[in-house]
């Protein structure tokens, strides 16, 4: 009987050290797999969110330089650069987003580049006294601004660079068009983005073709955090400037207003806005003026 016990208690380690060799072969080819997969994935693109907080007996010397060393930033894919009118972002702050479609090498590459340059050296040099803080946070574009032919997302911007798919960008347009970001800070959670995305593309629609919406009023994108302050979701919306096929540039605050009333009045995007509300904890607007050379204007 003691022969018979020490030969199963052989077999079966036998058998485990077998099973125990198969699970570390197989462990070991998915994590060649996964490394093969790795390093041929296609990097997911980026935006980044600036904002600078300058001195207000300051802001004007920096606004001065910056104008003038505007193309030294076009060797970043920049979509926007303003200051804020009114809202939730203070006066005085220089608020730039750049669009990264190669993701953070990209990025690391491309300001690596501009910070070797003697040009951009000496702005700096002009600027760094006029700032009083610097943030810079990450976010990635919802995957409803593929799904909606009305939203262009912010790589058209760049790629056009301010001609807004018409090929011109005139003084009165930039004169007249506002940016406005509405700022979402939602739960924490891992499902309240998704449910908030969920929840926000149902509604759109409803908001989008609300009958009375002015004409000019666009969605640009949608962005979600990624690094920064997490659960964080804006809205980029485009009011104001000039209509292809049309003369006149039309006030972005009017056409905001008009555009928000029209909401209003849509059901679906009401309830849905009812619905979102629960999962968030602040909302804030801001109305944000672009600079000349930026290209979402």
């Amino acid at each position: 009987m003691t022969l018979s016990i020490a030969r199963a208690t052989s077999t079966h380690w036998h058998k485990s050290r077998l099973h125990f060799r198969h699970t570390l072969s197989s462990i070991s080819s998915k994590m060649e797999t996964f490394s093969t997969t790795a390093d041929t994935t296609t990097p997911s693109p980026i935006v980044e969110l600036r904002q600078y907080q300058l001195h207000p007996s300051q802001t004007s010397l920096y606004t001065q330089h910056t104008i003038q060393s505007a193309q030294l930033r076009k060797n970043l894919p920049l979509a926007f650069f303003g200051f804020p009118e009114t809202g939730g972002i203070p006066l005085n702050t220089a608020v730039h987003l750049y669009h990264y479609p190669g993701g953070h090498d990209e990025r690391l590459q491309q300001r690596s580049a501009l910070a070797k340059k003697e040009g951009w050296k000496e702005y700096l040099g002009h600027v760094k006294t006029c700032m009083m803080q610097q943030s810079s946070e990450i976010f990635v574009e919802a995957g409803l601004v593929n799904d909606f032919d009305e939203i262009k997302g912010l790589k058209c911007w760049v790629d056009d660079d301010g001609a807004n798919g018409n090929g011109k960008n005139t003084s009165k347009q930039k004169q007249k068009s506002i940016i406005e970001m509405r700022k979402y800070q939602l739960k924490l959670g891992y499902d309240t983005v998704p449910k908030f995305l969920e929840l926000f593309t149902d509604a759109l629609p409803s908001k989008l073709k609300a009958a009375g919406t002015h004409p000019s009023t666009q969605l640009v994108s949608v962005l979600v955090s990624d690094v920064g302050s997490l659960n964080t979701v804006y809205e980029v919306w485009k009011h104001g400037g000039e209509i292809i096929g049309q003369d006149e540039a039309f006030c972005g605050f009017q056409a905001m207003e008009q555009s928000r009333q029209a909401s209003r009045g849509a059901g679906k995007w009401r309830n849905g806005i009812a619905q979102i509300a629960e999962l968030a904890v602040t909302f804030e607007t801001t109305i944000l003026k672009p600079v000349e050379f930026s290209p979402l204007r």
